[in-house]
């Protein structure tokens, strides 16, 4: 996957749209939407992980817009974001409780009375 970023960025894939995570219940995916300004193309990579231990490579030091989300992804989806430096959360409140937009999520449970 990383060498995947790094053609495209050496190929003029420089701007980072957007990343996000889905739950597919059997694997996590992971999207990068990359976009080439001069040729005004896009290229989509997916990065499938085990949902029991997802971990992926941090990309911030090839895009740096990809702070906000990577702490999204780590709090939201519990991926672990491998080799981050920065460690700040986006939500307290979901700090030690399941991961909210996993498929596997209670929705309904009291989490304060926890």
């Amino acid at each position: 996957m990383l060498k995947t970023l790094d053609e495209l960025k050496t190929n003029g894939y420089d701007y980072l749209k957007d990343v996000t995570a889905v739950d597919y219940v059997t694997y996590l995916e992971v999207v990068y939407i990359l976009y080439n300004i001069k040729l005004s193309r896009e290229e989509i990579v997916k990065v499938q992980l085990d949902p029991k231990n997802p971990k992926i490579h941090t990309i911030m030091d090839k895009f740096p817009a990809a702070d906000w989300y990577e702490r999204e992804m780590s709090e939201m989806f519990g991926i672990g974001i491998v080799g981050r430096r920065a460690k700040r959360l986006l939500l307290e409140e979901w700090n030690g409780i399941s991961p909210p937009l996993r498929k596997s999520f209670a929705w309904g449970k009291d989490y304060a009375k926890e």
